[in-house]
Formats: structure tokens, sequence, C-alpha cells
């Protein structure tokens, strides 16, 4: 389905996307305070070390839940650690995904895959179990890296999530990425 070659970004990568001087250009507040409120339970998919994760805590606030789901048992130690250090490990629940299914239990309010969904070999099951989990109205924030992802396989991937029953709500401009944010 996606014409990129699907790979996992390796673990020992991730201090090259999660660090303060890409907050100058990806900064998590600015793109997802007007879509998460407090009390949303929401999904971080392929969430790293947090870099978006622990933002979302901060919107959720103590009574939301944000399900932080990576497939690298490394990611998520970096991210239990930060969470723990952050004293917001509380309402973050750590989920280990395997490579073909999220494994999500919970009806969600919100999802976020942000540079990730090039990654995923299955795109078609992917975003069916996402669409399955998000509640009536719920939305889903795709961001894709320009590098990465040449428009065609991104609008291939919107074009999927529409035939799954996703809605167009609005395209955000995000920097150096393709974005769409989807409803159901």
């Amino acid at each position: 389905m996606n014409k990129t070659i699907p790979h996992t970004c390796p673990w020992w990568l991730l201090p090259t996307f999660d660090n303060p001087l890409r907050r100058l250009i990806n900064n998590p507040q600015q793109i997802l305070s007007r879509y998460v409120q407090p009390g949303d339970m929401v999904l971080d998919v392929g969430c790293g070390m947090g870099y978006f994760t622990l933002p979302l805590a901060e919107l959720v606030g103590s009574e939301g839940c944000v399900l932080a789901a990576d497939i690298q048992q490394q990611m998520l130690d970096g991210l239990r650690y930060r969470a723990e250090d952050a004293g917001m490990l509380d309402r973050i629940r750590i989920l280990r995904s395997a490579p073909n299914q999220i494994g999500l239990d919970c009806q969600l309010d919100f999802a976020l895959a942000f540079w990730m969904v090039h990654e995923v070999r299955q795109p078609e099951p992917f975003l069916q179990e996402i669409y399955t989990a998000l509640k009536s109205g719920g939305r889903f924030l795709i961001v894709e890296p320009i590098i990465h992802v040449p428009n065609q396989a991104f609008e291939q991937t919107v074009r999927l999530a529409d035939r799954l029953g996703f809605n167009l709500q609005e395209k955000p401009q995000v920097k150096f990425s393709r974005a769409v944010l989807l409803y159901k």
C-alpha cells in the first residue's frame, strides 16, 4: 500500500529526534493543545521515549490518560524513566505493541501518529484498529515527515483512512511535515 519502504526507527537514533532543539520546530503544546482536553483518553502510537507523550499527559491532566504504545522495549523503558522523573507516570499507561497490532482495549478521544505511519508494514489493519478504538467524534492526527514520505504516499494513506470510515477534518500546518486531522 505505502510506496515508501517500511522500517522501524532504531531506539538508539531517537536522541536525534527527541531533544530540546526540536521544540523550536515541532512544539508539542502548540501542535496538540487545540485537540486534547483535560480528562481525555489519548493514544500516542509510536511514542518513542515520550517526546509527545509527556506534553499529552500535561494536556489530559490528572483526570485523563495517555496510552503510550511502541514496539520497542528500549523506547518504553526510556519513556517510563522520563515519566517517573516528571511525576506523570500515574496518567500514562505504557503498552508494548506487537508489530502487527497495537493492542488497544479502550475507547479514545484522540489518537496521534507522529512521524511513524510510514513505518507500519500493514497500514490497513493499523488504521482500522485506531478507527475501532475511537469514540464517535474522536479525532486522529497523522503527521509524516516530508523527507521520508512523498505527497503521493501520504495521500494514499489519507484515501485508505477515508475508505475505512474516517472523515477529513483539516490539514493542519506542521513544519517539515504532511499532516491530516481525521475524525470518526
